[in-house]
C-alpha cells in the first residue's frame, strides 16, 4: 500500500502525481510532469492537505512513496526534516511567518532529494505575506518544492496562480466515503448517513460517524428554522446558534490553551508566578494566537451549521420540483418535516432562502459580526 492509496476518489490526481514523482527521480527526464510549485484546490473535505502530504512523502521517499519507510511515516506526520508544514488555526497567515518559512525553505535538503514546503491554507495569506511568497516562488531553489492548498483558484493571487501547476480535487462520492467508513468498522447505516450528511467531507463524515452527540446536535440545528414564527423567535434562534458555536469553541479551546500555556511557561523556566525575562512577552503572544484561533473556531462551527441548514432547504427544493427520491435526499431522516415545508412555500421562496444562507456564509468569511449576520439570516428564513 503506497502513500497515495489513502486518497479517496481522486484517481486522476493520483495518476498525475505519480507521473510527477517518477519525473522528479529521473534526472534525464525533460518532460513538464514535475514543476517546482503546485496549487491543490478543491472543496473542504476533498483532501487537499492529505494530497500535499502524500506527494511530499513520495518525493522524499527512495521508493517513491512506499508508506513503510521512516521517510514516508515522518513526512505524513509533518515531522520530516526536509518537509516544512505551515498550517494556521488563526484568521490569517502574516508576513513574518512567511519570511521565516522562506528562510527555512532555502536550506539544503538534509537527507532527501528535495526540500518540500506545504502551506495548508494559502487562502489565508495576507496580501503582504502573499507578495513575499510570490517572490520566493518566482526565484525557486534548485531542490525546493512548494505545495500550496486553497479552496479555489480565486482564493490566491493571480500572480501566484500563474506560477504554480494547479490540480483540482473533486468532492468524494457518497459511495466512496461510505466504503471508507465501513472499512473503519463503522456500521453501514451510520456510515451511509454520515457520508450523505457530510456531503463528501471526509473529516466531517468521520466525526459524525463516531459521535452520536454530533449527529443529535446536527438534527437540532436543522430543526431550528422550523421554530421561527416571528421576529422574536428568529432572534432567539440566532442567539441559540451563536451561543452553541461559542460554547463548543470555548470547550475545545480551553484544554488546548491550558496545555500550551503550561508548556510555554515551563520552556521559559517559570518559577512560581515569575517568568524569566522575555517569557511574559512570549505568553502574551501565545494568548493572542489562542484568541484568534478561538474566533476562527466559532466561525467554522457557524459555517458548518449553515451548510447543514442549506442541505435541508436543498431537499425542500427537490421535493417542490418533484425530483426527490430516497437516494437524492441528504436528510432522509427528516422526510416528514421536508414535506411540510415544501407544501407550505414556493420554489422561489426556497431559492431565496438558500441564497440568503450562502450570502451569510460569505459575510462571516469577511469578518461580519456573527450574531448580527445570523440574526439577519434567521429573519429571512422565518
Amino acid at each position: 500500500m503506497g502513500v497515495f492509496d489513502s486518497l479517496v476518489d481522486q484517481d486522476e490526481t493520483v495518476a498525475m502525481l505519480k507521473e510527477a514523482t517518477i519525473a522528479a527521480k529521473d534526472s534525464s527526464d525533460e518532460s513538464q510532469n514535475m514543476v517546482h510549485a503546485w496549487l491543490f484546490t478543491g472543496p473542504p473535505g476533498s483532501g487537499r492537505s492529505n494530497t500535499a502530504l502524500a506527494f511530499a512523502a513520495a518525493l522524499i521517499c527512495p521508493d517513491s512513496g512506499c508508506n513503510n519507510c521512516i521517510n514516508c511515516t515522518t513526512a505524513l506526520r509533518g515531522t520530516h526534516a526536509d518537509v516544512e508544514l505551515m498550517k494556521t488555526e488563526g484568521l490569517s497567515i502574516k508576513i513574518d511567518e512567511v519570511r521565516d518559512l522562506i528562510t527555512r525553505a532555502s536550506w539544503t535538503p538534509s537527507v532527501a532529494q528535495y526540500r518540500v514546503v506545504i502551506i495548508e491554507d494559502a487562502d489565508r495569506l495576507t496580501e503582504s505575506a502573499a507578495n513575499a511568497l510570490l517572490k520566493a516562488i518566482e526565484e525557486p531553489g534548485l531542490r525546493t518544492v512548494w505545495l500550496l492548498c486553497a479552496p479555489t483558484l480565486s482564493d490566491v493571487l493571480p500572480t501566484i496562480r500563474s506560477r504554480t501547476r494547479n490540480l483540482t480535487l473533486r468532492t468524494p462520492s457518497v459511495a466512496a466515503v461510505t466504503k471508507l467508513l465501513v472499512a473503519e468498522s463503522i456500521p453501514v447505516q451510520v456510515a451511509e448517513f454520515s457520508a450523505r450528511a457530510s456531503q463528501g467531507h471526509i473529516g466531517r463524515a468521520r466525526y459524525l460517524a463516531k459521535s452520536p452527540e454530533a449527529r443529535t446536535r446536527r438534527t437540532d440545528i436543522l430543526k431550528l428554522p422550523l421554530t421561527i414564527s416571528d421576529i422574536a423567535s428568529a432572534f432567539k434562534c440566532a442567539a441559540l446558534l451563536v451561543d452553541a458555536a461559542k460554547a463548543e469553541a470555548e470547550s475545545e479551546a480551553e484544554k488546548r490553551n491550558d496545555l500550551e500555556t503550561a508548556a510555554l511557561k515551563e520552556a521559559w523556566g517559570q518559577q512560581g508566578t515569575r517568568v524569566v525575562q522575555g517569557g511574559a512577552k512570549a505568553i502574551k503572544e501565545l494568548e493572542k494566537e489562542q484568541k484568534s484561533r478561538q474566533t476562527r473556531m466559532v466561525r467554522d462551527y457557524l459555517d458548518r451549521a449553515l451548510l447543514d441548514i442549506a442541505t435541508f432547504f436543498r431537499d425542500v427544493l427537490l421535493m417542490q420540483s418533484g425530483m426527490e427520491s430516497v437516494d437524492s435526499l441528504i436528510n432522509g431522516d427528516m422526510v416528514r418535516e421536508i414535506k411540510i415545508v415544501a407544501s407550505a412555500t414556493t420554489t422561489e421562496a426556497t431559492l431565496s432562502k438558500l441564497e440568503a444562507i450562502m450570502k451569510t456564509r460569505s459575510n462571516l468569511s469577511r469578518n461580519a459580526a456573527p450574531l448580527l449576520a445570523v440574526e439577519a439570516l434567521m429573519v429571512q428564513l422565518r
